[in-house]
């Protein structure tokens, strides 16, 4: 049987937000969470909690844990539904790690260190890694 494509699918967004405080305060609100609120509609969303991207920076590993939780809290309260975006947190998606781990294995320094991000990182840093 042959397959029907839709001849308009719905566009895709993914974003994500760093648990790096106690709490998201407005510049967080008014500079992204309010669009993801209102892209759950016209988008296929996905919203993540990067609490693996966090750990670049050093942290207690409880504290990390429970901003998590509260950041994950935090998006459901200003409004994210999970009926209509996927919510979800980095570190619960095995995929994400060994991704990781394939781009890391693939990527050499050369090519790392032309990157802005990176860059930006080793200029802070006295020692930076390729995650």
């Amino acid at each position: 049987m042959p397959q029907t494509h839709d001849a308009s699918p719905r566009r895709r967004v993914l974003s994500g937000i760093q648990p790096t405080s106690d709490s998201f305060h407005l510049g967080n609100y008014l500079g992204a969470l309010r669009h993801w609120v209102a892209f759950q509609d016209g988008y296929d969303a996905y919203y993540c909690v990067v609490d693996l991207h966090a750990l670049t920076n050093e942290w207690e590993p409880e504290q990390l844990r429970a901003r998590t939780r509260v950041a994950a809290a935090q998006l459901l309260a200003i409004g994210l539904d999970p009926d209509r975006c996927t919510l979800f947190v980095q570190s619960h998606v095995p995929q994400h790690t060994e991704l990781c781990w394939i781009f890391t294995c693939l990527t050499g320094y050369g090519e790392a260190s032309r990157m802005t991000q990176f860059k930006d990182k080793a200029a802070r840093s006295k020692s930076v890694g390729a995650g």
